[in-house]
């Protein structure tokens, strides 16, 4: 046993095991799932505590590729609660002195400070809790009215009760291990909380900007404030930190003083095309042969994706024969069908669901354009290389991308590039261009650049090369027992404000 090992199991720490906090149902998280794998391979004993989702017939313990995975269902019992508290606060007197006694009688600090703020809680509740009362025996007992749902005070409430209440869950039902890895920032209190109570190690794994990305970036700004001074505090308890590419592993470092970020990319395995071509999964689903021109977006139907400006563009005059397939799921598939199906789109757009990651790629190489215009509405939209991106290069197609400087290093300036095409994503006439420019190239050229695409996802864009970087961070953090399986390879790492160039 190496004196690492040693050291650990004399703390009372698991040599070689590591728990990974996730917060959906890892049933299609790839990348999760990949690095889960990939430790395991190393040697590493790999437990992933994921959410258990509300409907839904997920086990509760399942184990796949060697990795052990815990499912751990989200409290419900606070929203009744804090609709309560919001607009029937009289009612509180029926559950909050039992709610504070219970934390007392707790023990420790923690429990101390949460009765006091209980306390302290309720004396600020009970003034409100009069005047709203008035107002409901003044209203003749009428129903208060319930401001709609999803604002601010309601996303706060999620986060203290919801996620932070699932993160102490997901601690408790987590095994002891030397390292404790949370995936984004939701997931990331599980992981510390872990650490709290058993040591070890914490990494945290920022698979984007988090407070920039989605409908998070919409909140106002002094509630994403009081996040982030959260998100800085557990930051700087990570012994490292993973992320996906050079300028969010900066925006990290400048935001949080988080130190050096591995990088370790969401690519696929390296894939080989099926060899004689003819007619693939893609077109048999909706119907055309090889002589039709296919562009394709695959992922999230989702808010900031681009997806009607997409639209848009292949219904332009010099796309006339294109065929468009979204593939994927998400809030926006109905408005993607009502697309589909206006006379205006001429039978030649098309939905259809995701297909398992498996064979995802099969899929992906029946197109001939892959398009991502997202748009740079957030920051971390323009710092974005998403899993598509990789998956499209993996799969031998090019790529018609949102012009960042993430995706052109990618696209544009690769030692084996272009790959594809970049254009401004916010105009549909660009789109078509970038798209045009592609199908406008003669046969041989079209085979060069598919050719292109897939020597430079097999040279550098791979989840083998992805993967030993991950590897190499553990061996580093975690170094195993000498008995135990691994291959190690030392992981790149970028310094903060541009000192390493692996992410790109």
């Amino acid at each position: 046993m190496t004196k690492a090992a040693a050291a650990q199991a004399s703390a009372g720490q698991a040599p070689g095991r590591v728990v990974m906090f996730v917060r959906n149902d890892a049933a299609r998280d790839v990348r999760v799932r990949r690095e889960a794998t990939s430790l395991a391979e190393a040697g590493y004993a790999v437990t992933i505590v994921a959410l258990q989702p509300v409907r839904g017939s997920l086990p509760l313990r399942e184990r796949s590729a060697g990795v052990e995975i815990v499912r751990v269902p989200a409290p419900t019992g606070w929203h009744p609660r804090w609709q309560d508290v919001r607009y029937r606060p009289w009612r509180a007197r029926a559950w909050l002195p039992e709610a504070i006694a219970a934390e007392a009688r707790s023990g420790g600090v923690r429990g101390w400070l949460t009765a006091g703020a209980g306390i302290i809680g309720a004396l600020i509740l009970a003034p409100y809790a009069v005047v709203r009362l008035l107002e409901y025996l003044g209203g003749g007992r009428r129903r208060p009215q319930v401001e709609e749902r999803g604002d601010v005070w309601d996303w706060l409430a999620r986060w203290c009760w919801s996620i932070l209440g699932w993160a102490r869950a997901a601690a408790a039902a987590a095994p002891r291990a030397t390292v404790y890895h949370g995936h984004d920032l939701n997931a990331l209190p599980a992981a510390v909380e872990a650490q709290r109570r058993h040591g070890g190690t914490v990494v945290y794994d920022s698979h984007e900007l988090f407070l920039e990305a989605g409908s998070t970036a919409r909140r106002p700004a002094w509630a994403r404030r009081i996040l982030a001074v959260f998100e800085g505090r557990w930051a700087r308890r990570a012994s490292a930190v993973v992320t996906v590419n050079a300028s969010i592993a900066q925006a990290l470092a400048r935001r949080y003083r988080a130190g050096p970020a591995v990088l370790v990319r969401n690519c696929p395995p390296r894939w080989d095309p099926p060899s004689g071509g003819g007619v693939g999964p893609l077109r048999t689903a909706i119907g055309v042969g090889p002589e039709a021109r296919i562009v394709l977006y695959h992922g999230g139907f989702l808010p900031d994706r681009g997806l009607d400006l997409l639209a848009q563009a292949v219904q332009r005059p010099e796309l006339a024969a294109v065929h468009l397939v979204y593939l994927g799921f998400g809030p926006g598939q109905a408005d993607l069908e009502a697309l589909a199906a206006a006379p205006s789109a001429g039978g030649r757009i098309h939905v259809l669901p995701a297909v398992a990651p498996e064979v995802l790629l099969a899929w992906v190489h029946d197109a001939d354009v892959a398009a991502m215009p997202n748009q740079p509405v957030t920051l971390n939209e323009r710092y974005s290389t998403p899993n598509k991106l990789f998956e499209s290069l993996a799969a031998g197609i090019p790529v018609v991308s949102s012009d960042t400087p993430e995706r052109r290093a990618v696209v544009i300036d690769d030692r084996d590039g272009p790959l594809g095409a970049v254009c401004d994503p916010t105009d549909p006439s660009a789109i078509a261009a970038a798209i045009r420019s592609l199908l406008d190239l003669s046969p041989d050229a079209r085979a060069a650049l598919r050719a292109r695409c897939l020597a430079a996802a097999h040279a550098r864009y791979n989840w083998e090369q992805e993967s030993a970087a991950l590897v190499g961070l553990y061996t580093r953090l975690a170094p195993l027992p000498p008995a135990s399986p691994s291959h190690v390879e030392a992981g790149a790492h970028i310094e903060p404000e541009g000192g390493g160039q692996g992410g790109a």
